[in-house]
């Protein structure tokens, strides 16, 4: 099981930091710009600490404002330093690097930072006698700069936005620089010229780059350990300068996708014996999503027997049969090849079997969604139709790609069906309060971010494993507002709506008065009813109908202030247009009836309750056992509390209906079992000690007694708690209360 072990003391305070900056580590000078308190002195390692986590939270928690200065708390160096930092997506702009250009990086990762431009290229040269790690991956307009007033000359490259493309940068001077990653880098960037000034480059990341000549390569043949070139269209003078002339050390990738374009190169026999030959040191292949050209496997025949080897003697891959050692990582994603038997590699990409896509998911979630969205597809087949055996691995890189990919819709669509299988009931024991937390915040994050059909679907159904509303009530506001608003568009789809509104239903079922006033104050009752109303106009009652009386009954409990929401917004009118249109609908009209006893206990609100429907039609119901008739007679046994005056109708009579409720309670079997569950027995209880109106105090007793004898567990406690007892002996000795009324008390 995952561990619920607490967050560290450096985590919490990094967290609270960062969500009080004003009131922390800075001030507002001028109301907007913050300023680090002149007090405060900062090590790199906190300093770092901060930065990584500030974009964390900006990307992965929607209720986390990014203020637009933060980056200048740490413009000095001799208060706070940084050293290694990851920034992403559109959070970072180039006023962002110019607050930090004074400090000696020596890590700089900028992934997919498209908002960046030319001038950050410029605050990259304030790095460079110390930046030794730098990526640049997917910032696509780093290279561009705004277009002079002139115009363009003939030999610029014109983006659609009118800005025109950096030729003349180059990486002088960055003398300490080994680690580069320049991938989805803009099309005519000259490379070569680029990369020329770095002499001794250990890694190389061109993913996604198109260059015909590679011979560029050589210039680091004796120190270049990883070079990347996945989907570069590659060619045989590609793989003879990666052979002979770059000498590529410990990792070599040349993957591709194998749906993003055609390409021309296949992978031979000759060319997988070549990489054994002439890397010795080759520790790391991918050669994922390529077609092999020649048959490299052994055949079944000739497989050795017994258990699973990754024996370099024993591969089923005859080219692997010359490596010295298995290789630790071995890249086979959507190739024939991952479903052999023999391996030669500790860790393997494929599709055969949930390890092996699990390390696909693990390796390609950070710089290839593309991939890791048909992996992650892969593991809800397996989540689906089998069983997932490394559950909390699962479900952590899961968790991981929607964070890393909130934009991504395949990523979304596909992640979140995973979670679904993922999280089900099968799989709870194995599952940390923390873990389920984090997908339950994961979830939420696909929901507020990503307006898609089946992301929101998917999320929903997501949600319904958890246990409600406990698990969700750490976010109890931010869910109610985003399961409104997916239910506020006319136009929603249908299975989307019915999930929702039963989630809501179920979140203010068993809740306190407080949070269920906070929910009516967002819109919920006016949501419910106008849900109700759309299905009225269509004709139509089915369980969107039903859980949207049914939420209606749970949320004005013993809430005076939804209950009067319910009363101005027509809710009056449903009601009686629903019982008119949907006479046989039994379970609706118990809803109905709960809710309207709710609303009949509210004082002042009795008048408008006053219906000959609601008293002559459904007393004597047998529909759903006794609940409609129970709840009718309820509903007006506080109608009856409230005097005479309260009855404005000339028919019935009053005495009529209190002929009629006393007969229906007499027809209840006393044994009966219920489909209701009290909190409280308050509105009951405040039915005994009066005189106006006897029929009321039967129905009050008759329900106290069935309860706390069909449930004594539950509800003997809950009777003595709130004071019954007393109440109960002082009925006995009052001259109003009916002789049967008493000795039901007794």
């Amino acid at each position: 099981m995952a561990s619920d072990t607490p967050e560290s003391l450096m985590a919490l305070c990094t967290d609270f930091c960062l969500r009080n900056l004003d009131g922390t580590l800075g001030y507002l000078l001028d109301k907007e710009t913050l300023r680090l308190h002149p007090d405060i002195f900062l090590p790199s390692e906190i300093c770092d600490r901060l930065v990584n986590e500030y974009v964390e939270l900006v990307n992965a928690a929607c209720n986390f404002e990014p203020h637009e200065s933060f980056f200048s708390l740490f413009s000095d160096p001799r208060s706070t330093r940084l050293t290694r930092i990851h920034l992403r997506e559109d959070l970072v702009q180039d006023q962002d690097l110019e607050a930090i250009r004074k400090q000696d990086l020596v890590e700089l990762y900028l992934t997919n930072c498209e908002k960046l431009s030319a001038k950050s290229l410029q605050t990259l040269r304030s790095f460079s006698h110390t930046l030794v790690s730098l990526s640049l991956f997917g910032c696509a307009n780093i290279f561009y700069e705004e277009e002079n007033p002139g115009g363009c000359e003939d030999e610029c490259l014109v983006n659609p936005t009118c800005q025109v493309l950096v030729k003349d940068f180059t990486f002088e001077g960055f003398s300490r620089l080994r680690f580069l990653n320049l991938g989805r880098m803009i099309d005519g960037v000259p490379v070569e010229s680029l990369l020329r000034p770095l002499s001794s480059l250990a890694a190389l990341d061109l993913s996604g780059i198109q260059t015909s000549d590679a011979a560029f390569l050589t210039q680091w043949k004796d120190s270049l350990v990883s070079l990347v070139l996945y989907n570069m269209d590659l060619s045989d003078d590609h793989i003879r300068v990666i052979l002979t002339g770059a000498r590529v050390g410990r990792h070599l990738d040349i993957s591709r996708d194998r749906l993003s374009s055609y390409y021309k190169f296949k992978l031979t026999r000759k060319v997988l014996s070549l990489f054994v030959q002439k890397l010795g040191n080759l520790m790391s292949l991918d050669i994922s999503g390529h077609m092999i050209l020649e048959n490299c496997s052994i055949s079944k025949m000739d497989e050795e027997a017994g258990q699973t080897s990754i024996e370099p003697s024993k591969s089923s891959i005859m080219p692997f049969r010359a490596l010295k050692r298995p290789l630790q990582f071995l890249g086979l994603f959507e190739t024939s090849l991952c479903r052999l038997t023999h391996i030669p590699a500790y860790k393997v990409s494929g599709d055969k079997n949930e390890e092996q896509v699990l390390n696909a998911i693990e390796a390609y979630t950070e710089h290839r969604p593309e991939i890791t969205s048909r992996a992650i597809n892969l593991l809800f087949d397996i989540a689906r139709i089998e069983r997932c055996n490394q559950l909390l691995r699962a479900l952590k890189l899961v968790i991981t790609a929607l964070k890393c990919h909130k934009y991504d819709k395949n990523i979304q669509v596909t992640g979140s069906a995973a979670l679904f299988y993922l999280t089900n009931s099968e799989y709870r024991s194995e599952q940390s309060i923390k873990l389920r937390r984090q997908v339950i915040q994961v979830v939420l994050n696909g929901m507020e971010s990503y307006q898609e059909v089946t992301v929101q679907r998917n999320c929903c159904l997501t949600l319904c494993n958890f246990s409600i509303p406990e698990e969700l009530e750490f976010q109890y506001r931010r869910v109610n507002e985003l399961l409104l608003s997916i239910l506020n568009p006319t136009r929603q789809d249908e299975s989307i709506q019915r999930i929702a509104v039963h989630l809501c239903n179920a979140l203010v079922c068993q809740v306190d008065n407080d949070h269920k006033e906070a929910v009516g104050k967002m819109g919920f009752v006016v949501t419910m009813l106008k849900l109700i109303q759309k299905k009225l106009l269509d004709k139509i009652c089915d369980q969107v109908m039903e859980f949207s009386w049914s939420a209606l009954w749970n949320i004005t409990d013993e809430t005076p202030d939804n209950c009067e929401m319910f009363l101005n917004f027509n809710g009056m009118k449903l009601f009686l247009d629903c019982l008119k249109e949907f006479p046989e609908k039994q379970e609706l009209h118990r809803n109905m009836l709960g809710l309207l006893g709710n609303v009949a206990r509210g004082e002042g609100t009795a008048a408008q309750l006053m219906t000959s429907q609601l008293s002559v039609n459904l007393l004597e119901s047998k529909a759903d056992g006794i609940e409609v008739s129970y709840n009718a007679c309820g509903v007006l046994s506080h109608i009856m509390f409230d005097g005479p005056e309260a009855w404005g109708i000339c028919e019935p009579q009053r005495e009529e209906v209190e002929e009629r409720m006393w007969a229906a309670i007499q027809s209840w079997d006393i044994n009966s079992r219920r489909n209701i569950n009290y909190r409280s027995f308050e509105p009951i209880l405040r039915l005994l000690p009066q005189g106006i109106s006897p029929v009321s105090q039967h129905w009050a007793t008759w329900a106290l007694y069935n309860l706390v004898s069909v449930y004594p567990d539950k509800y003997c406690p809950l009777l003595i708690k709130e004071g019954g007892l007393p109440l109960l002996k002082d009925m006995i000795k009052m001259a109003t209360a009916r002789q049967e009324t008493k000795e039901m008390a007794r």
